[in-house]
């Protein structure tokens, strides 16, 4: 059975419905002693007879008659692997960029759709929008607001979300890491005077701290994130919001983490496109990673869940 082959297989299938030796080879383009070299090779290596035949006829065995859909059924799954690999190998790869997440499981999730190649550029917000829109990118991840979408030409689908928490210098060595729930009301909210690199936490901020009475607090030493940011929480008499971008640091040994409530705060992540997009392996990206994602799920859409008023998820008020 180990020498079996696909192009044998074809053969049997051919004779099998032309019930004729020359009418199968010259279907096949190949000579007919060939043909029935071939068909013998198979018979031998399957170790049964297909074919009945004499100088008149040509007839299936039960054995060949048996075999024969069964044969069918498996050189059309070869077809279709065929017909699978040649699209991936010969798709271009999709230019993926994102801010600071991406989902744990992309490359699994991805692979059997396209090649996706995720951009080591990793840039802010809304600089990755403006690259997808001018072509430099062919999805990324980020936030947007409807009005981004409708300047840039864009289409986005809810990927995921980060709930937001502030960050406070502990009160007692004993505190436990996980302090007293605070209200965003009684928070402060970083706001750089760096529009460039932090265009979105801004106008993000700005409206949180309209809508919640979080107090905004000036900066201009790109503090948003990183060890800076734990300086201010050290000088702020108040927990201090984090941004998406420190959702994963660890926090030094003199600060604890507090729930943020009344409401609670969420960013959302959007995988966008452009509008006129039409690749197969691009949108084929978009619903292998966004199947499934609900705002239900992220929590949202929860009644004390707050959003700003323009993301594409917020429910209509």
């Amino acid at each position: 059975m180990a020498g079996v082959e696909l192009r044998q297989l074809r053969y049997f299938v051919a004779v099998a419905e032309e019930l004729n030796f020359g009418r199968a080879a010259a279907r096949l383009l190949i000579a007919g002693p060939s043909l029935s070299q071939q068909i013998k090779a198979l018979e031998r290596d399957l170790g049964v007879r297909l074919f009945d035949r004499d100088r008149r006829s040509v007839s299936l065995t039960p054995a060949g008659a048996d075999l024969l859909p069964h044969t069918r059924a498996l050189l059309e799954r070869a077809d279709d692997l065929r017909g699978r690999a040649r699209r991936l190998s010969g798709s271009q790869p999709v230019r993926l960029g994102y801010v600071n997440w991406l989902p744990a499981d992309l490359t699994r999730r991805t692979a059997a759709v396209a090649q996706v190649h995720v951009d080591a550029w990793v840039a802010p917000s809304h600089t990755q929008a403006a690259r997808v829109a001018d072509g430099s990118l062919d999805l990324a991840v980020c936030w947007v607001r409807n009005e981004d979408l409708k300047r840039h030409g864009l289409r986005a689908r809810l990927l995921g979300a980060d709930r937001l928490y502030a960050v406070a210098r502990s009160t007692d060595a004993g505190e436990p890491p996980a302090a007293a729930a605070v209200s965003v009301g009684d928070t402060d909210v970083l706001i750089d005077d760096d529009v460039t690199s932090w265009a979105s936490w801004n106008v993000y901020a700005e409206e949180l701290t309209r809508a919640t009475g979080a107090r905004a607090v000036r900066i201009s030493d790109g503090a948003v994130t990183g060890p800076a940011f734990f300086d201010h929480v050290r000088r702020c008499r108040r927990p201090v919001l984090n941004s998406p971008k420190g959702q994963t640091t660890p926090l030094p040994s003199d600060l604890v983490r507090r729930e943020v409530v009344a409401p609670k705060v969420y960013w959302t992540w959007s995988l966008v496109r452009r509008e006129t997009e039409e690749r197969a392996g691009v949108l084929g990206v978009v619903d292998a990673l966004c199947a499934g994602v609900g705002a239900d799920d992220l929590g949202i859409h929860a009644p004390d869940a707050w959003l700003p008023a323009d993301d594409p998820y917020a429910l209509p008020h």
